[in-house]
């Protein structure tokens, strides 16, 4: 079922928004060749605790996971697509990074991830971050009352296709609001005027994955929960959590 917002939600939201900002901002920080990963999930633990939130991602267990998620922050390097566990790996120069964490305060909750090299960028890497933060921006200007999913889906997915990046066609955006994913699923590509029409109040997590490599296809890690690419190419993702209003999208995990 799709929920809609009321106006004092969204601000409690905005609130939760905030939080999960704060939290990657301080493991984006805390990243340096020879940090392990660990170590950034517990700088954006610190933040959640010292602002009174809890962690959705922290024991969460999704029909496909064998295990509970032992962490607050995903953590994926290089090859590694979206929900890389923190381990003792220590960071080194060029590798790229992707963060993804939310928060909830009072009940309401926020998502948002980002990528980032650790050092000096790869040339290469700085044109996969930069098309999957174009692709965040696409799909956030087409959030708009009126339009539909596949707008928002379609925005994404023409600027992954005319780079000639892969994208993952299981894993994309989501609903979300009292729970961390609600109705109605986001695709990272698709045809524009189809699917459920935005309306004033609707909160959806826009999450666009791109693979270096082209391929679509990625292989799932014996952990039961990091995805990588097929081919081993680098992969980038962006997200925020965005509601559709009458004065336009509202970014609410804007720092």
């Amino acid at each position: 079922m799709v929920e809609i917002k009321t106006d004092a939600a969204l601000d409690a939201m905005r609130v939760a928004g905030r939080v999960v900002a704060d939290a990657l901002a301080a493991a984006r920080a805390a990243a340096a060749p020879g940090v392990r990963l660990t170590d950034l999930d517990e700088a954006a633990r610190t933040v959640l605790r010292e602002a009174g939130a809890t962690s959705p991602f922290l024991g969460y267990r999704p029909s496909f996971a064998p295990t509970p998620f032992p962490a607050v922050l995903c953590t994926s390097v290089n090859d590694a697509i979206v929900h890389g566990i923190p381990n003792d790996y220590r960071l080194r120069d060029g590798d790229l990074v992707s963060i993804d964490c939310g928060a909830v305060v009072d009940g309401w909750a926020g998502d948002a991830a980002t990528s980032f090299a650790v050092g000096a960028a790869r040339p290469a890497d700085r044109d996969l971050m930069d098309a999957t933060r174009r692709a965040l921006d696409a799909g956030i200007a087409a959030a708009v009352v009126g339009a539909r999913i596949g707008d928002v889906a379609h925005a994404i997915g023409s600027i992954g296709r005319a780079a000639g990046y892969g994208i993952p066609e299981d894993f994309g955006g989501h609903g979300i609001g009292r729970a961390m994913h609600e109705d109605p699923p986001v695709p990272n590509d698709g045809r524009p005027g189809r699917g459920l029409v935005l309306r004033p109040g609707l909160v959806i997590a826009i999450e666009p994955m791109f693979l270096a490599g082209g391929s679509n296809h990625y292989a799932t890690d014996p952990d039961g929960w990091t995805l990588r690419t097929s081919d081993g190419s680098r992969a980038a993702h962006f997200e925020h959590t965005v509601a559709v209003t009458d004065e336009g999208p509202r970014v609410l995990t804007l720092p």
